[in-house]
């Protein structure tokens, strides 16, 4: 391996965005944020880094795993590179902005980074998009985010875009409510986590038919809403499986071309939701597009929000178009330079004059060309 190739050598999980896709992810990001906007969410923007302390209570304590420590040298104290910027969000909302109207609607975007990534997102550093809807327990609240969610992926192009939905909370009030352990680590949470009806079964007894009969309700909204009416739940999941219900409901009527599924015991990454949580996936594309839910943004106050990855996304999508580039050749008039950019030309500028500029234009990889008060396509060879 040469210097240079070691040089470009990074850490796993780790990449270089180069043109044309770190344009289209910049340009995505602000679509996203645009529409979000529009719909009354004020965007915020946290720091990278913050206090460990700070960063990962709370809520935030269900990520601690995944950040990156580092000491600060001016005051001696911990800090964590953030992983996730739901949480950041949620400590503006219980400090900065405690005093402002609620609900609050904020809307973020930028960069996290992780410590490890997982199977299905095998990256470590990745841009984020989302809002938060913070001080409203009301359904309508989950639908609005939901609805926000759908609305700009759709616009942006997404094809096949589904959504399933999960009660994170239902499988662990089931658990203590039949006295069995679903902690971290525990093998009943490995086997809902890779949905082993096998094993489940062999626990039997009540927890098996209970347990099992969630695991079959999987799959699509209808089919699982019938199969959820029928399974004998704690009385404190009803309100949920009520509120579940209700936003399919809505869902199938304002989008009626959008796929739903249900998982009720899909519990991964949603360590710190309290309710009705979902992820966005699209068609042939590897990974989740984004997840959300309920979840406290500090103390007793409810909230409900979304992220979207923008690198999932950019895969999703098909592949952009390429800019009109517009070589000019050397010394072409500035006032006829920022006339053509206006126009919507994306310039490129001759630094020498002697050259050939069909060859010039061509190999700089412009599509068109400035002659004589004209715009010309390059000649292909």
């Amino acid at each position: 391996m040469t210097d240079q190739s070691k040089k470009a050598l990074l850490p796993a999980g780790l990449r270089d965005v180069l043109p044309p896709e770190a344009a289209a992810e910049t340009q995505l990001m602000e679509t996203l944020l645009a529409a979000f906007t529009a719909r009354g969410y004020e965007r915020v923007a946290p720091p990278l880094v913050e206090f460990e302390e700070s960063l990962l209570e709370g809520a935030g304590a269900a990520m601690a795993g995944k950040a990156f420590r580092i000491m600060d040298p001016v005051s001696q104290r911990m800090m964590a590179v953030r992983p996730d910027m739901t949480l950041q969000v949620a400590r503006i909302a219980r400090t900065r902005l405690l005093d402002a109207q609620r609900p609050l609607r904020l809307c973020y975007g930028g960069q996290v980074l992780r410590v490890v990534g997982s199977q299905l997102r095998p990256e470590r550093e990745f841009g984020q998009a989302g809002v938060e809807l913070i001080g409203s327990a009301s359904e309508s609240a989950d639908l609005e985010v939901l609805l926000l969610a759908v609305e700009a992926l759709q616009a942006i192009g997404v094809p096949g875009l589904s959504v399933d939905l999960t009660l994170p909370t239902l499988v662990p009030a089931l658990c203590e409510n039949l006295g069995l352990d679903f902690g971290p680590g525990s093998p009943l949470r490995g086997m809902l986590d890779h949905k082993d009806a096998t094993a489940v079964s062999a626990l039997g007894g009540k927890a098996a038919d209970l347990l099992g009969a969630l695991l079959q309700a999987a799959g699509p909204a209808d089919r699982a809403l019938d199969l959820l009416k029928k399974i004998d739940l704690p009385k404190s999941t009803a309100v949920e499986r009520t509120c579940l219900a209700n936003v399919v409901a809505q869902l199938q009527k304002v989008a009626p071309g959008l796929g739903l599924t249900v998982d009720p015991v899909e519990n991964r990454g949603f360590e710190y939701h309290t309710g009705l949580s979902f992820t966005f996936f699209a068609l042939d594309t590897r990974g989740s597009l984004g997840r959300g839910g309920r979840y406290s943004a500090g103390g007793e106050e409810p909230a409900t929000g979304f992220t979207l990855f923008l690198d999932t996304l950019a895969r999703a999508l098909p592949d952009v178009e390429p800019s009109r580039r517009l070589f000019l050749p050397f010394d072409t008039p500035a006032a006829d330079a920022a006339r053509l950019r206006q126009e919507g030309w994306v310039t490129v500028a001759a630094l020498e004059d002697g050259k050939d500029d069909q060859t010039e234009a061509a190999r700089l990889g412009c599509t068109h060309i400035f002659r004589s008060g004209n715009t010309q396509p390059v000649k292909k060879k």
